[in-house]
């Protein structure tokens, strides 16, 4: 399997090459990443010699840097990181959260609708669902109360994402674990 992963020098996204790289699943994976103040390929040295491994510096927000991507890997799936991540960075400077978290989780989509990309995994935060009070837990059917940018931008492109799954019978899947 050929795999695209995006954010992959954060701390989440390279913890899931490493792993993903230490078994014999994938026969190639590309790193998109921006390298922005929460990318550091640092985290991705133990990995950076194999064969399978591949790095791309792109912004997933940039249709045609994530068309070169597509076109030039063409992955079988889409493992989708990247965020901008940090709720106080998104109350100062909304705009490359909106950008980036929308936007590029929106040309994501695209290219992999037009690339016919078997499998996209979008990667959110529990975040969206606001603050909850004990002894409430959150779970798939639980209304979305985004409280901040980050949070708003994060729950827009769950459902762009999960739209996708409905209009256009992708195969998606939208994780939302804590603690991201």
């Amino acid at each position: 399997m050929k795999l695209l992963v995006t954010g992959g020098a954060g701390f989440i996204g390279s913890a899931f090459i490493r792993q993903t790289l230490a078994g014999d699943t994938v026969t190639a994976l590309c790193n998109v990443d921006k390298l922005t103040y929460a990318g550091n390929l640092e985290n991705l040295a133990s990995v950076a010699g194999d064969s399978r491994y591949r790095f791309e510096r792109a912004d997933i927000a940039d249709a045609d840097d994530i068309e070169r991507v597509f076109a030039a890997f063409a992955p079988d799936a889409v493992v989708h990181f990247a965020a901008e991540s940090h709720v106080d960075r998104s109350i100062h400077s909304p705009e490359p959260v909106i950008r980036t978290n929308l936007n590029g989780t929106f040309t994501l989509l695209e290219a992999a609708r037009r690339h016919a990309t078997a499998r996209f995994v979008h990667v959110s935060t529990d975040e969206v669902y606001g603050s909850i009070d004990e002894p409430h837990d959150a779970d798939e059917s639980y209304p979305l109360r985004a409280s901040s940018p980050y949070s708003a931008a994060k729950a827009g492109s769950d459902l762009l994402a999960l739209s996708y799954f409905t209009t256009y019978k992708m195969n998606v899947s939208v994780t939302r674990a804590s603690n991201n």
